[in-house]
């Protein structure tokens, strides 16, 4: 099993001045202990105008200042939107990155789910998907030695050279962006790694990795020319500390988080509000007082606790065949030093249990090649992309930015 940590660069109000200074600086050295601890991956996403809840709009300028600080992480889009970019610049960053970090690029794409995103490059939630399929059949010419062109519905692309070409050849791995079961089996179906952005029990993982697998292996339709990358990673929230009820006290960002998805995701086209008419984190307090419950029960959830109740939990993962568990611990105010604790405590007391795998390794190579054939899973009953101990929300009525 490997490791990986996420980043959407959350900074609740109140704003002070230096915050998003210290937001990024901070983020980078979390990025440095995660290196030196020999975690896998890092992931950071790119959004646009989601006040309080991203403030990150450009991963590939933060990925590129991260692969300076670290030598062995690999730096993973997750994702670039194939939407609100030209497929050009999209090329252009990613082979800049896999240079700048001696080979670590991994290519994350998505769409956006959000018209507060969309609306302003011009795009709309009823199109977004042919944009991005057309984008990926631009993007991967550009890869190759020589020039290419592209001429489709929305993208005409002249005959060009692309420069500079990324270190790995034919390019950095693919990964997809998926926020619901449909997404994930598409991931599968296009040859795309799952970047499984949602929060399901141990059960629910078991039915989707099947979904996935059975896709990629059964149901292959690859949207260009480029080399699958079957791999299934899920998100958790996380925070590891001596005991169970440190690590609680310590995750309260993790129950902002869930909170500002459900917030938003309850609006038509996840449309946010019109900039400056809500303080999410004023919502979010508010809230709290009153689901003391609930709150505690969303700290029950995800990977929040001591090493030992985290690693049950894992096992319970490793069970279910997952290839990497991503762990999001930057979220609402959870607090610099708590999150570079976690990482070290994590990375000295479970890691080293997981590692190694030969079981799930042969496991995944006689589901490639054919030897083992996994259950058609009924997967209905795993479709919630937040899952059973996730807060519920209702948003406030406020104007929306569209």
């Amino acid at each position: 099993m490997k490791f990986g940590i996420f980043y959407e660069l959350q900074l609740p109000r109140p704003w002070e001045a230096g915050g998003e200074l210290k937001l990024y600086q901070d983020a980078l050295t979390q990025l440095e202990t995660a290196d030196r601890c020999g975690y896998d991956h890092a992931w950071v996403v790119e959004h646009h105008f989601l006040e309080e809840y991203s403030h990150s709009p450009s991963p590939e300028s933060f990925l590129a200042a991260a692969s300076q600080r670290t030598r062995n992480i690999r730096l993973g889009h997750g994702i670039f939107q194939l939407t609100t970019n030209h497929p050009a610049r999209v090329a252009e960053r990613v082979a800049v990155l896999d240079l700048l970090s001696n080979g670590r690029c991994e290519f994350g794409m998505g769409e956006s789910a959000s018209i507060t995103e969309l609306t302003p490059f011009g795009r709309d939630m009823e199109t977004k998907k042919e944009v991005f399929e057309e984008a990926v059949r631009a993007i991967f010419p550009m890869f190759k030695e020589g020039g290419s062109e592209h001429h489709g519905k929305y993208f005409d692309i002249p005959l060009r050279n692309v420069v500079p070409k990324p270190v790995q050849k034919p390019h950095p791995p693919l990964w997809m962006a998926c926020s619901q079961l449909p997404t994930i089996e598409r991931a599968g179906q296009n040859g795309f790694g799952a970047l499984g952005f949602q929060f399901v029990s141990a059960d629910a993982a078991h039915a989707w990795v099947h979904a996935y697998y059975n896709a990629i292996t059964k149901r292959l339709n690859k949207l260009a020319d480029y080399e699958i990358n079957p791999n299934m990673a899920l998100v958790s929230f996380f925070m590891c500390a001596k005991t169970d009820e440190e690590a609680r006290a310590r995750a309260d960002g993790a129950t902002f988080f869930q909170f500002a998805l459900r917030y938003y995701g309850q609006g038509q086209n996840r449309a946010r509000p019109a900039p400056g008419t809500v303080n999410m984190w004023d919502e979010y307090n508010k809230w709290k007082r009153d689901n003391p419950e609930a709150q505690e029960a969303a700290l029950r959830g995800g990977l929040i606790g001591s090493p030992e109740t985290i690693a049950k939990k894992l096992r319970r993962f490793r069970s279910s065949h997952i290839d990497q568990v991503i762990l999001l611990n930057q979220a609402g105010k959870n607090s610099h030093e708590h999150i570079c604790d976690s990482l070290e405590l994590f990375a000295r007391e479970v890691m080293p249990e997981f590692r190694a795998d030969p079981e799930h390794d042969a496991w995944k190579a006689g589901v490639m090649s054919g030897d083992i054939q996994l259950e058609e899973i009924d997967t209905e009953a795993f479709r919630d992309r937040y899952g059973k101990l996730a807060v519920s929300v209702a948003p406030a009525k406020v104007a929306a930015a569209g």
